[in-house]
């Protein structure tokens, strides 16, 4: 798991009383088809490189942090896939948190790779399952 270039500047200026960094209103779950990178590159999400028309980000909800750690408290579902013209199963092998539900909006927070890639076929939707995201800050 990695934090964005984004939140690690935003967090050293609110720790560190330069600027006020406000909690986002929401957080979103993104998949990519490549590693967004620290810096966030947006091409990498998976609707700009494979053309399934039924993606959409997902609102995501935390638990509590202990321990440093944080969770999702409920199962996080993407549509099953459904392919534009030209759209071929496709690979996705990172996701990321957000602060936008807009597609390629909002600032990347943390990314990271998934535990094993997963194929994307038509008709079958993908499910993360309650606690199974976890944010760990060290």
């Amino acid at each position: 798991m990695s934090t964005s270039d984004f939140l690690e500047n935003k967090t050293l200026d609110h720790n560190l009383g330069t600027t006020a960094f406000v909690s986002p209103t929401l957080t979103a779950l993104v998949l990519f088809t490549a590693d967004p990178t620290d810096a966030y590159i947006v091409a990498n999400e998976v609707d700009t490189t494979v053309d399934d028309t039924a993606y959409v980000r997902q609102t995501i909800e935390w638990n509590a942090a202990a321990g440093g750690v944080a969770a999702n408290t409920n199962a996080e579902t993407f549509p099953a896939v459904v392919f534009g013209t030209g759209g071929v199963p496709y690979t996705v092998t990172h996701f990321g948190i957000t602060d936008s539900l807009t597609y390629q909006g909002g600032n990347l927070l943390y990314h990271g790779p998934l535990d094993a890639p997963v194929l994307r076929n038509a008709g079958v939707p993908l499910i993360f399952g309650a606690g199974s995201i976890k944010i760990t800050q060290t």
